[in-house]
């Protein structure tokens, strides 16, 4: 029996309910971010306090450092979703972009934009 070189139509499918809900709820958590970041939720005492002491405002700053580096991480996030979402429209969702090989599909439903299998991304790490 020849190997299985791509993930059938009904396969594709189950990943792209998968990764459709992810993206739902990363796209949701990142606006999220962005409404703190521009303080458009207004629960800030910035506009209302006559006065802010010095550790307060680094504690802020540090604050908002941390959500623009997790902000920046959740747009990657979803950047690798939608690149997911077009591979499955070309039919080369879960194939290892090194070995050509499919992806085992317990990977995928874990971290269903990966584009590598476990083996190959452990192999391009050991050799970098």
């Amino acid at each position: 029996m020849a190997e299985k070189t791509r993930y059938s139509d009904e396969e594709l499918e189950e990943f792209r309910a998968i990764i459709n809900e992810k993206l739902e709820l990363a796209r949701r958590d990142y606006n999220a971010m962005m409404r703190q970041l521009r303080n458009l939720d207004g629960n800030d005492v910035r506009d209302t306090s006559p006065s802010y002491n010095i550790l307060e405002e680094g504690s802020v700053t540090q604050s908002k450092e941390e959500l623009i580096q997790f902000a920046g991480r959740q747009q990657k996030f979803i950047q690798g979703l939608e690149a997911a979402m077009v591979r499955i429209e070309n039919k080369t969702y879960g194939i290892d972009r090194i070995t050509g090989e499919l992806i085992p599909k317990e990977r995928l439903r874990a971290v269903p934009h990966a584009t590598l299998s476990v083996a190959s991304k452990n192999a391009r790490k050991n050799n970098s």
